[in-house]
């Protein structure tokens, strides 16, 4: 499979792969279109630190 260059800087969503102009629009989309899949995986958008990951400091 050969991906096009042309809109590659854009913002595509990984649901169904639409193109937008700009990331608001992306969000917009997927909070109208999408909202059942992003309302049933709210949790996994906060992210922690995995177990026995380490901090440099």
């Amino acid at each position: 499979m050969v991906l096009p260059l042309v809109d590659e800087h854009k913002p595509k969503c990984y649901l169904c792969h639409d193109g937008f102009e700009n990331i608001e629009k992306l969000r917009e989309h997927q909070k109208s279109a999408h909202a059942d899949f992003l309302g049933n995986n709210e949790k996994q958008i906060e992210r922690g630190p995995a177990p026995g990951d380490v901090t440099v400091f």
